[in-house]
């Protein structure tokens, strides 16, 4: 008798649960939370109900703040809903902006006496891959999705051999004078200059290793000078 009269009072209570949404989610065990209670009366506070109502609770808290992702973690190319979007930097004031950037290129003995050589069959390794560097730190705004065309002013990449660790050292430095920061062009001209190594002396080994890519400093912009600590 006791399962038969449960079983009447709560057939509505199963439409709720067709929902996916969070909120239709929550007004469903509500709903349901409270046929319970009209049936067996209000469960004690320390009881199994309210443990796991509040569980839920908790849950939504901490959705609701993921989505609010903008506020919490003020990540500028997240809009308040969570979507990716282009940071609009109008309102900023123009100042001259610079940035540097390194990474390395791990090239093992072997091949980093031919390039000493001169010696890869394709060429001057670390003049080509300059040339790489520069022309991509021009090129950032159209390989990654977000960041903005800015005018250049200066880009500069240097290349080095490392007799240390048999490596190329390589630093990049961009300049801008605009209403945006220059530190991903910067990063890129490194990034294409290494992958330009890496294209360079594939055919002499595939153990060449990039690694380090890595901003070392930035000045101007409302964030001010920035430097990195070792």
């Amino acid at each position: 008798m006791f399962f038969r009269r449960l079983a009447v009072a709560l057939p509505h209570s199963r439409r709720f649960f067709s929902s996916n949404s969070n909120h239709d989610l929550a007004s469903a065990i509500d709903a349901l939370n409270k046929e319970m209670e009209s049936v067996f009366g209000e469960p004690p506070s320390d009881g199994p109900a309210s443990s796991v109502r509040n569980e839920y609770k908790a849950e939504e808290t901490q959705f609701v703040s993921h989505k609010g992702v903008k506020s919490t973690i003020g990540l500028t190319h997240i809009g308040s809903m969570g979507e990716a979007q282009m940071v609009d930097v109008s309102p900023k004031e123009s100042s001259k902006r610079t940035a540097i950037s390194s990474c390395k290129v791990i090239l093992g003995k072997k091949v980093f006496d031919l390039v000493l050589a001169n010696q890869i069959a394709k060429g001057d390794v670390l003049s080509v891959a300059k040339i790489a560097g520069i022309s991509g730190a021009k090129e950032t705004s159209s390989l990654i999705p977000l960041c903005h065309n800015i005018t250049l002013t200066h880009v500069r990449v240097d290349l080095t051999l490392n007799p240390e660790d048999f490596s190329v050292d390589i630093e990049g430095e961009a300049a801008s004078t605009g209403k945006t920061g220059v530190e991903m062009e910067a990063m890129t001209a490194v990034t294409i200059a290494a992958l330009t190594v890496y294209d360079m002396c594939k055919a002499a080994s595939k153990d060449i290793q990039i690694t380090d890519i890595r901003l070392e400093r930035k000045t101007g912009g409302k964030s001010g000078d920035w430097s990195r600590e070792e």
